[in-house]
């Protein structure tokens, strides 16, 4: 099942209590699609760039939330009674891409390559940069014991 996020803007006066009976009205859902409800999280009240016209006036901020829920993908046709919520200014649900890390990205026989490939670099440049300080010796005409006594 892939992840999705739901963001919920409330009204900036809806109480605390009627937001999570929102909040929980949409978990309720995804746990009947056998879904999960993996992170919740509250940004407050945000300053919106522009009015929101609903029939009640024109609103300037909103309470927003973030809910991140793994369900199938026919979550998304289902969600069709927020717009009738009068709390709601909008809302939004957003798929997270399939994201590879790490060895999964490269491939297991590919990762060995690249790591191998890198080390290599790493080395080569190290001993560059020896040879370059040598170089530097000749050039402030610094004698060989002194090298030593330093």
């Amino acid at each position: 099942m892939p992840l999705y996020d739901c963001m919920l803007l409330l009204k900036p006066h809806v109480k605390k209590e009627a937001l999570m009976d929102l909040v929980a009205k949409v978990g309720k859902h995804v746990y009947r699609k056998n879904g999960v409800l993996t992170d919740l999280k509250s940004f407050g009240t945000v300053q919106l760039g522009y009015g929101i016209k609903k029939l009640d006036g024109r609103y300037y901020q909103g309470q927003l939330m973030q809910m991140t829920v793994m369900t199938p993908p026919s979550f998304n046709n289902e969600l069709h009674y927020l717009n009738k919520e009068d709390r709601l200014l909008r809302w939004l649900l957003v798929k997270h891409r399939d994201i590879k890390f790490g060895f999964d990205f490269l491939g297991e026989d590919d990762a060995e390559a690249d790591l191998s490939k890198f080390r290599s670099n790493i080395y080569e440049i190290e001993e560059e940069e020896e040879e370059e300080d040598d170089d530097d010796d000749d050039e402030y005409n610094v004698d060989e014991s002194e090298k030593k006594s330093v």
